[in-house]
C-alpha cells in the first residue's frame, strides 16, 4: 500500500532498517531517489514513530531518502526495538490530522559583496548575475533534511541551469546567513563553519534560535521561496556582514 495516500502506513517493501550504531537503525526507503514523494513517505514514517520519542526512542533524524532511528538502549537492543518499529510503521495514520506543511520566504541580498561565488557562477553558467538571482529566487524548494550543524536545512530541487559541483577546495569559514548552492541543493548556512558550497547571498533571518520555540522558522516538508532584498534592506532587518 503506498504511502502517498492519506491514512495508510509503510509497506515492508517500501524500506530496509540497517543498523547503524550501537543504538541505531537507519530505515533507507525502497527508492534512494529525491524526490517530493520520497520525501512524503519520511516524513509519514517521522510521524509514525514519533509517539515513541520520550518512551523507547532517543531521537529521529530525518534525511532525503533515509531516516536515523535513535533508540534507548537502557530499554532495548536491536533484537527487541525491531519488531516495534516495524509494528509502529505499519500502522495507519490520518494525514489531514497532522499539521501542514507552511510556505516560508527568506529575504536574501544577492550581490557580489554578500555573495562573493556569484559571479563566479553566472559566468560558469553562461548566465548573468540577475539571471543567476531570478533562477535562484523564482524556484521554490522543499525542506528535505536538517543536519550538517544545527538549523543547517537542505532544500531542493535547484533549477538544472544552476547546478554547480561542490569547491575543490572548501572555505575555512562561511559567514552566517550565507545563501549558498551545491549540485542540485541550496541552503542557508547557520551559524560560521567550513563549507564548499558556493555562496549567492546573505539573509538576515536566524536559522537557528535554540532558546525560542521552534528553534527554527522551517522544518523538514515546508517549502521555502527566497525573496531578493537590496543592502538597506537586508540592514534593516538586522543582517550585518
Amino acid at each position: 500500500m503506498s504511502a502517498l495516500t492519506s491514512a495508510c502506513g509503510l509497506a515492508a517493501t517500501d524500506y530496509t532498517l540497517t543498523i547503524a550504531g550501537e543504538n541505531a537503525f537507519i530505515l533507507y526507503l525502497a527508492t534512494q531517489q529525491i524526490s517530493p514523494a520520497a520525501a512524503q513517505q519520511i516524513a509519514l514514517a517521522t510521524t509514525q514513530l514519533s509517539p515513541m520519542v520520550g518512551q523507547q526512542l532517543i531521537e529521529l533524524l530525518p534525511s532525503y531518502a533515509s531516516l536515523l532511528i535513535v533508540f534507548d538502549p537502557l530499554q532495548h537492543s536491536h533484537l527487541s526495538i525491531k519488531p516495534l518499529l516495524v509494528q509502529a510503521l505499519a500502522k495507519p495514520v490520518n494525514l489531514l490530522s497532522q499539521s501542514p506543511a507552511k510556505r516560508v520566504e527568506l529575504p536574501v541580498w544577492y550581490s557580489e559583496q554578500s555573495g562573493p561565488d556569484l559571479l563566479a557562477v553566472a559566468t560558469a553558467k553562461g548566465l548573468t548575475p540577475a539571471e543567476v538571482i531570478n533562477l535562484h529566487s523564482s524556484t521554490s524548494y522543499q525542506v528535505y533534511a536538517i543536519g550538517f550543524a544545527p538549523g543547517f536545512a537542505y532544500l531542493g530541487e535547484l533549477p538544472e541551469a544552476l547546478a554547480m559541483p561542490r569547491l575543490s577546495s572548501p572555505r575555512a569559514s562561511v559567514p552566517a546567513g550565507s545563501v549558498a548552492i551545491a549540485d542540485r541543493q541550496t541552503a542557508v548556512y547557520p551559524a560560521a563553519s567550513p563549507g564548499g558550497w558556493h555562496l549567492l547571498g546573505r539573509c538576515p533571518i536566524a536559522m537557528f534560535t535554540p532558546w525560542q520555540s521552534p528553534a527554527m522558522p522551517v522544518a523538514v516538508g515546508d517549502q521555502v521561496q527566497f525573496i531578493p532584498i537590496s543592502e538597506r534592506e537586508f540592514t534593516l532587518l538586522g543582517g550585518t556582514l
